[in-house]
This record gives structure tokens, sequence and C-alpha cells, in this order.
């Protein structure tokens, strides 16, 4: 059947001809391991939502109820996100570049997931900056950052000029990435130490941190790179990290926050955390 050629070739990445986006949708679905990949995390961000707002019911501290906002935000753009992809409306074949491992073929490019990533990882830093006690300048910096990280990976995945470009786009955005990581492991590491919240921030950050990891590296076997994992098992790999590095690392952050409100209340106002040199000063 024709529903069947075309799961096989969505399977191994690659279509020859244009497809439309209830078609991508049908094929979509008629590949079970790669529509599961997209269902379970609707399903487990819809359920995730309706838990972070039952955990945080009570929580009454401006600081702690930032915190949880911002994670919330979260499975929100998750589910809308995955959303996008399972419907096809996120999803388009492009024509590899000469030089690439399927060259002239179309293959399937998921481009929501870097949207996904561009709204919800900035969520991610800013909870933990709030947590670690982060001033703004640094919580600006991550932010930022990680915002250019997403959007030239999308840039990678998009560019169907140059082969050799793509890998430039994805050098840019590892660049970025750097930033990211610096702030995490260095600065806010230092940060959360002087707000009194280094256990529960260290356990985040290595979380955060070795998942992030598995990013780039996926991308880099997958299609959109050297193409050694096909689409399915791509789509799966993306969406386990999404799974453990969201809304895994959420409930272990609001559940803290929870039971340990007076701690968040505790930090110095605003963004800014004490002085690294102790207690801030006292009013005349």
């Amino acid at each position: 059947m024709i529903e069947t050629a075309t799961a096989d070739l969505i399977a191994s990445g690659t279509v020859p001809l244009e497809m439309t986006q209830a078609e991508i949708f049908q094929a979509i679905q008629s590949d079970g391991l790669l529509a599961a990949s997209l269902w379970i995390n609707i399903a487990l961000a819809g359920l995730s939502i309706l838990l972070f707002v039952y955990m945080g019911r009570n929580v009454e501290d401006p600081r702690a109820q930032l915190i949880f906002v911002a994670t919330l935000m979260v499975p929100l753009v998750s589910i809308s996100s995955y959303t996008g992809l399972v419907s096809g409306l996120t999803v388009s074949f492009l024509e590899m570049p000469a030089g690439h491992a399927l060259a002239g073929q179309e293959v399937l490019t998921p481009w929501g997931r870097y949207l996904t990533w561009a709204l919800s990882t900035p969520m991610i830093l800013i909870a933990l900056g709030l947590l670690a006690g982060s001033n703004a300048t640094k919580l600006f910096t991550a932010v930022t950052a990680d915002i250019g990280m997403c959007v030239t990976g999308l840039a990678a995945a998009l560019t169907t000029s140059s082969y050799m470009l793509r890998w430039v786009w994805y050098g840019i955005s590892c660049a970025f990435f750097v930033v990211v990581l610096y702030i995490l492991l260095a600065e806010w590491a230092q940060d959360a130490e002087v707000a009194g919240t280094a256990e529960i921030f260290n356990t985040l950050k290595i979380l955060t941190v070795v998942l992030w990891l598995g990013y780039p590296i996926v991308w880099a076997l997958g299609a959109e790179g050297f193409a050694v994992l096909d689409i399915a098992i791509t789509s799966w790999a993306y969406s386990g990290m999404d799974i453990v590095a969201k809304y895994l690392f959420a409930f272990l952050l609001l559940r803290w926050v929870a039971s340990n409100e007076r701690t968040v209340a505790d930090m110095a106002s605003g963004l800014g955390s004490a002085s690294r040199g102790g207690a801030a000063p006292a009013d005349d």
C-alpha cells in the first residue's frame, strides 16, 4: 500500500516527492516508532502541567512563585511544540546538499524542535538562575546565549545550499553552548554556595549539563548530520532527553522549592544574590 511505502521511506528519513502537511501527518502516524516518540511526550507534558500546578498551589513567596512559573512554562511549551510536530505543521522535507550522506534526497526535518528548545530552555535557565541567586547580567547572558544556540542550530538544520555551512552553523551553535556551560558550571555554582542552594543546584546542574551535551551529539549522528541514526531513533533520542531534562528536572526543582520556600525567600531581593564576600550590608 502507498501508506506503508511512505512509512518505510519516513523510517529511513527520505522521501522522493514533495508532501503536503496532511500527507506528512499520515506518514508520521504510519510509523509507529516515530509517532510514539511524539505522542508520549504530549501525554507526559500534559500530566506534568497538572502535577506542577498542584505542587505550587501553596507557594506564596514571590521568588519561589517565579521559579514555579518559569518551570511550568517548560511543559506548556513542549505540549504545544510536540503537537505541532505530530500534526506535520512544523515538519518539512529538505533536499540534502552535496557531500551529505543522503545528498540529493529529501530528508524529514522536524524543525519545530528548535522552536521548543528556543522557548523552553531559556525557562529552564531562568529557573536555575533564580535558584542560584544569580544577578541580572549573568541571567541575561545565559538566556541570550541559549537562544543563540537554538537559533543557529535551526540554521544548521535548514541550510541546504552547502554541506560545509551546515557544520559552520553547528560550530557557532556549539560556541554559544560553551557560554551557557561556563555560566552553569562556574558562575552559578559559586552563586548557589552564597545563596544556600548549592546542594539542589549541583544536582540539577549535573543533570542539565549531561543531558544537554547529548543534543549536539544526537544532531551530529542523526539524519541532519552524518546520518548514522535513522529518523525514528533520532526522534526517540531527542524525546527521551526531553523527558528527563524537562519533566524530571522540573519535578525535582519544584519539589525542593515547595519544601524549602523559606530558603528561597531569604535570598537577597531582586535577581542579584548577596555578594560573595558575605551578607548584604545592613541599612543605615
